[in-house]
This record gives structure tokens, sequence and C-alpha cells, in this order.
């Protein structure tokens, strides 16, 4: 990427950070990402809701509020129906007037496998924008849904799981996180630091955070929250490559207490779709946090770790 220098970019991509963030006005910022990918699910209408709130999730972990998207579609014409297409963009339609955004265009491509996301467009003060450079020592970690999602996939495409056993998964990946924003900026500058987990799973992401604030972590697997039958399904096999890649690039920054069990391990790095946010929050602000949390009725509001001194990067995990 182009080494770019100019007071109206408050955030680019050589932080790691989960969106661009570009200043109008002392009072205004515009938030800007982009997400797309293959069909993780059957159903086309899910798969483009779960598109969509993925794509979204990346302005709310930067504390903005959407305003407008852009659909991005790859899609085999002379192989698949226009209908299924529609059911994809409508699925995507819907989670956008929920999130109180406007789909206003966007581009298609003829490709041999079909693809779907979006280009998100949001908004945030210059003041409250919310990083992945600020946690501090001391910071508890807080999680807002819970992970499984690439194991439970990649079980669907095995056979090794149906439809029905991915409800909750779906659920979940279709749960914006909006009401997470919400509690995180109820705060009141309580939140230090904060991500949206995906590709790079659990400890991937949090990893991300720990560099850009130069901070080492504590991870209490136990407190992790997990998709119904993904232990069962990491059991037999049913684990995704980005999930291995995940593990593999980690390896000299993760020490796994011997009690923490292979199935487990394996969850804390599975590559995830539409995850939750993981927040840093200043302990004395960790009950407000998690109250408004369960008040916005996340998915999930899980203490699973803290934040302190250390060699930047590493993950201790217990």
């Amino acid at each position: 990427m182009p080494t770019i220098s100019d007071p109206r970019i408050l955030v680019d991509a050589s932080t790691r950070d989960d969106a661009a963030v570009y200043q109008l006005t002392p009072d205004r910022a515009i938030v800007a990402t982009v997400d797309f990918f293959t069909p993780i699910v059957d159903d086309a209408y899910d798969f483009g809701r779960i598109a969509a709130a993925n794509a979204f999730s990346d302005v709310y972990a930067m504390g903005g509020t959407p305003l407008l998207a852009l659909n991005l579609v790859g899609w085999p014409r002379d192989t698949l129906p226009y209908e299924l297409l529609g059911d994809v963009l409508r699925g995507g339609a819907d989670i956008a007037k929920e999130a109180g955004a406007f789909v206003l265009g966007g581009h298609s491509v003829d490709d041999p496998e079909p693809k779907y996301g979006m280009v998100a467009i949001g908004e945030v003060h210059p003041n409250r924008i919310i990083t992945l450079a600020r946690a501090r020592a001391g910071d508890v970690l807080v999680l807002t849904k819970p992970i499984g999602t690439g194991v439970l996939t990649t079980a669907l495409k095995r056979d090794l799981a149906t439809a029905a056993d991915l409800a909750g998964a779906v659920k979940s990946m279709v749960t914006l996180n909006a009401g997470a924003a919400r509690a995180m900026r109820a705060t009141g500058g309580g939140v230090h630091a904060a991500t949206d987990v995906t590709g790079f799973g659990l400890l991937g992401h949090l990893h991300n955070m720990l560099m850009a604030s130069g901070l080492a972590a504590e991870i209490d697997a136990g407190s992790v929250p997990l998709l119904p039958q993904a232990v069962e399904l990491a059991e037999r096999g049913a684990i995704p490559g980005g999930t291995k890649r995940n593990r593999d690039a980690l390896a000299t920054n993760v020490k796994f207490a011997g009690a923490v069990p292979e199935s487990l391990r394996v969850l804390l790095f599975d590559a995830q779709t539409s995850g939750g946010l993981l927040i840093a929050v200043d302990p004395d602000r960790v009950s407000a946090l998690v109250g408004g949390l369960e008040r916005e009725g996340t998915p999930a509001a899980a203490k699973i770790g803290r934040l302190a001194r250390g060699v930047a990067g590493a993950i201790t995990v217990s």
C-alpha cells in the first residue's frame, strides 16, 4: 500500500484497523470499508444477510454509524438463475435497512463462482473513533458473539452438519453489531479499543490489537462463548483452511496451558464470518459495558481476559 500523509486521513491500512477514516469537518468523519466472499450457507437470502452484516461490522467496530452501501457481485450468469441473485440482494437490502443505511448501487461481474459483499460507508465524530491502538494495560476483554462459525460452515460443506445444525450460527452471523456499538458509546469513553472478529479468528484479531497497542494478553479459554456443536465438529475434523493458517501464523505468539483441550485451541483460531466485537474496556467501566450489552440483547457479553504489559503481541491462554 502507498504511504500517504495527510491530516485528513485519521485511520488507514497501515494500522490494520477495521476501516479507513477520513475527516470532513472538525466534527464529522467518514468511515469506509469493503468486504465480500463466496457463499458459506446454502440459502441465498441468508448468504446475502450474512455478507451485509459482515460488511457493516467494520463500521461499528470503529465506533461509527452506517450511512450507505454499494453492492459487490460476482455471478455465474450461465449456470445460476438470476432469481437466486435476487434473493441474495434482498437479504443484503434487508440488513442494510435494519442498520438504517441505504443501498444506492454497486457493481457486478460475470464470475464462475458466486460472490457477494458490500462497500459500507458510515460516519463518526473524529474524537470518538475507536481503534486498535489505544488499548491500555489492565483493560478487560469483552466478546459480544460466540465463536465457531468457520468450523460449523465447513462441517456443512463436508456433510458433517445440516442446515438445521447451523441455525444458531446463522442467527449470530445475521445479527448486526449495532447494539454492541451503542453499548460501547454509552460507556462514556471507557472503551479504549475494539475490533470485529472475522477471518483472522479471535486470537488473530486480538494479536492485531496487541501489536498496535504494544501490549500482551491473558485469555481464559473457559470463558469464551462457543456456538452449539462447535467443539464436537472441531473434534470430527471440520477445520477450515483459514483456521489452520491462523494457527500457523501465530504459533510463536500464543502459549497454551496444558489443560486447554485441542478442540478449544482450534476454535480460538477459527476463521469467523460476521463475528462479534472484541472490546478492550477500562476495568472500572466493564460492568457498565456488560450491562449495556445485555440490555441491547447482543448474542454474548462475555469477559474473556485482560491486557497486560509484556512482549507486544504475546498471548497466554489458560
